[in-house]
């Protein structure tokens, strides 16, 4: 895990802003891929989409099925509530606004 954090007042630790990992120790810096030179001509986009696609990592038939069922219920469990929530204060507005 790696924090990034002020220091303490009279804390000899890193400067300020630097980042370290939970030890307390300065994290290795990240460097960035340079951009490869198949994604620079005219159809090259293609060639780096296609590339980017291979990274992915897609879910399994099971993850994919399981957690399509839990976005529809929370959507249905949201849209009753909306309702109900409509319902109420429509009768409610008919009650006072008659």
């Amino acid at each position: 895990m790696v924090f990034s954090q002020p220091n303490q007042p009279g804390s000899p630790t890193a400067p300020e802003g630097m980042v370290v990992d939970a030890a307390g120790l300065p994290a290795k810096a990240v460097v960035p891929e340079p951009p490869s030179p198949q994604g620079s001509g005219p159809g090259g986009w293609i060639e780096s989409t296609i590339a980017e696609l291979r990274r992915v990592v897609w879910p399994s038939r099971q993850q994919l099925i399981s957690e399509s069922v839990a976005v529809l219920l929370m959507v249905t469990i949201s849209a009753a509530a909306i309702a109900s929530l409509d319902r109420f204060f429509h009768w409610l507005s008919q009650l006072l606004f008659r």
